[in-house]
């Protein structure tokens, strides 16, 4: 008995079963401790090593998670209550500044790519073992990749940057492994790496990136793989330093069987060089999103990385979906080469949003982030406080829980869609929601 729930089964799997049903009703809450195995063992009348499976499974699964003499407890964040619950109703007549969106006005027409695409499908039918990847997307990625001094590797194409990061990490690591990841950092990846059977390392992230310090600390205590948001990192806008970059490539260097992920979704965004950490270990991938730059909708992402992680992906992309429609990625070949984004002008609006605001700010004496990107990350001491003080106030913010693991509270603002304007009434409205305070930081 579990509080008044009890856990039912005489199999693995229906116990397993039994504990994640009640903690996607709410029954069993985040945090709360399971009944050590052996005696859940002699309550259901089972083997130990049936319970001790049933709790495997759920570990795997990113429902519950075990510490040691401590034993299991429900996972504070479990894979059934994602972090996207974790966000403000937005009342009419209220300003959003929390989705996280791109401008719209800022995105191609897709309408002329997609029947130029329907058109070749129709003269070139795509049938069963077609080559998945188009291959003058995968030229005009890797030249891409190429001048922005990404190491050579083969090119692959996943549902958008979270799908590819997750097929990476499943290619390489097994329930129970460590994944250093970036905090804050983003919501979906925090999430993610549970949901696996993984646990999640933290690694303190300044506006340069992550930390080496951290890094190394995190390498050292036993994680196998490193997350690396390299520009336009969520929640905080930090892009990679030459500098920094050097620095971490030396940690990196100490621990050359690190399987290193590199996530650059701020690609066509951007108003930062790109500083790669690739080819200092042994596995590594580079994944770059269309999702910010041409449309979220269209659920494509390139990467590239080693021989012998691509093929892995790859050969499980056959085994599951197959591979992410040519329709798809011949209709993102016609945006780009029918030039229906200026890179260049889009980073130069997002970043002058973003400047914007955050000298508005410093100058109402609020620190604030954001070195790239569209989000402007604003530390602060009571989160819950300040996102109702917005609220009131006729703005939107999105709580930093969202994003965090230990790192302190703050609050995201997404400027994609931030008029010059509504900036000094938000930074007006920002300073008051905080009250006066010491200057902080976010690491």
């Amino acid at each position: 008995m579990l509080g008044e729930y009890p856990i039912q089964g005489h199999g693995a799997a229906e116990i397993a079963a039994s504990v994640e049903r009640a903690v996607g009703t709410g029954e069993l809450e985040p945090g709360q401790p399971l009944p050590p195995m052996r005696d859940l063992a002699t309550r259901l009348g089972v083997n130990p090593n049936t319970v001790a499976a049933a709790y495997r499974t759920l570990r795997e699964r990113g429902v519950i998670e075990t510490a040691g003499r401590r034993g299991s407890r429900v996972r504070p964040k479990p894979a059934t209550t994602g972090r996207e619950k974790i966000r403000v109703a937005v009342p009419e007549g209220v300003r959003d500044v929390a989705d996280g969106n791109p401008d719209p006005a800022l995105l191609p027409h897709l309408a002329r790519a997609f029947a130029a695409a329907a058109a070749q499908g129709d003269r070139e039918p795509v049938l069963y073992g077609h080559d998945p990847v188009e291959p003058e997307l995968a030229r005009l990625a890797r030249a891409a990749l190429d001048a922005d001094g990404v190491p050579d590797g083969p090119v692959g194409v996943a549902s958008g940057s979270l799908d590819a990061v997750e097929r990476v990490l499943a290619a390489h690591l097994k329930p129970g492994d460590r994944v250093a990841v970036e905090d804050p950092g983003w919501g979906r990846v925090l999430d993610l790496v549970p949901a696996l059977g993984l646990r999640t390392v933290s690694v303190g992230v300044d506006d340069e990136g992550p930390r080496p310090e951290d890094v190394r600390r995190a390498l050292e205590s036993g994680a196998r793989a490193l997350i690396v948001t390299d520009r336009a990192q969520n929640p905080t806008g930090a892009a990679l330093t030459a500098t920094r970059a050097r620095a971490l490539r030396s940690v990196l260097r100490e621990h050359p069987e690190t399987l290193l992920i590199e996530d650059d979704h701020g690609h066509g965004i951007v108003d930062v060089p790109l500083y790669p950490l690739a080819g200092v270990t042994r596995h590594w991938v580079l994944v770059r999103s269309v999702a910010k730059a041409w449309g979220p909708d269209l659920r494509l992402a390139v990467f590239t990385g080693d021989a012998v992680t691509v093929d892995r992906v790859q050969g499980r992309q056959r085994l599951g979906a197959g591979w992410v429609s040519l329709l798809v990625q011949r209709a993102v070949v016609r945006l780009w080469n029918d030039g229906a984004v200026d890179m260049r002008e889009v980073a130069a609006s997002y970043g002058g949003r973003r400047d914007a605001l955050v000298k508005a700010l410093t100058e109402r004496g609020v620190p604030a982030h954001g070195r790239s990107g569209m989000n402007v990350w604003v530390p602060v001491p009571d989160e819950t406080g300040v996102v109702a003080r917005l609220l009131h106030a006729g703005w939107a913010v999105s709580p930093g829980a969202r994003f965090r693991l230990n790192a302190p509270p703050g609050i995201r603002i997404t400027v994609s869609t931030l008029t010059a304007e509504e900036t000094g009434g938000l930074a007006d409205a920002v300073a008051a929601a905080v009250g006066p305070a010491p200057a902080r930081t976010y690491v």
